[in-house]
């Protein structure tokens, strides 16, 4: 039969372990921890809304040497905008998990913009179910822009960042 102390020492073993139940059996003697289950909440990260910019402010904060914006001018510039976005190569999030920029907190990130990379270069880890998956860039190019940040929540196919391909 266990001691009193050696039973407390089992039952801090497994609570520090990631053990979740463990049995043992001797002498006729059984005993069974197990580890209450953890609820984890996960918030989702809030969706980024569209602003349309409003035509009387733009005016308003004029010099009354400078051309109002028109409607069709605005609408040149965002189709540049996306026109220079569709050159640009997105590494997605293969699965919904948790973002990390470095291997450990006190290493420097894997990549940051201006950072060349190939096909296989290591560009982030994404944590899943316990499990860090290294995402590996799928172009050879340049880093333009990093989409998340370290330790941010992301979904399925979410775009991590923009790649300039050569």
């Amino acid at each position: 039969m266990l001691k009193v102390q050696e039973i407390r020492e089992l039952i801090k073993l497994i609570d520090d372990s990631t053990i979740d139940e463990f049995e043992y059996e001797n002498d006729g003697s059984k005993i069974t921890i197990k580890k209450a289950a953890k609820t984890e909440f996960v918030q989702a990260a809030p969706a980024l809304q569209t602003v349309q910019p409003v035509q009387a402010s733009v005016q308003a904060a004029q010099t009354p040497a400078q051309k109002p914006e028109t409607k069709e001018t605005a609408v040149k510039e965002e189709s540049a905008n996306v026109s220079a976005d569709s050159e640009l190569h997105k590494i997605e999030s293969p699965m919904v998990g948790t973002f990390y920029a470095k291997s450990n907190p006190d290493s420097e990130p894997f990549v940051k913009a201006g950072t060349k990379v190939d096909k296989n270069s290591v560009v982030c880890i994404v944590e899943a179910m316990k499990l860090f998956n290294e995402i590996e860039a799928d172009v050879k190019g340049e880093i333009v822009e990093v989409l998340v940040e370290d330790g941010q929540l992301v979904e399925f196919g979410q775009p991590l960042f923009l790649v300039k391909p050569e």
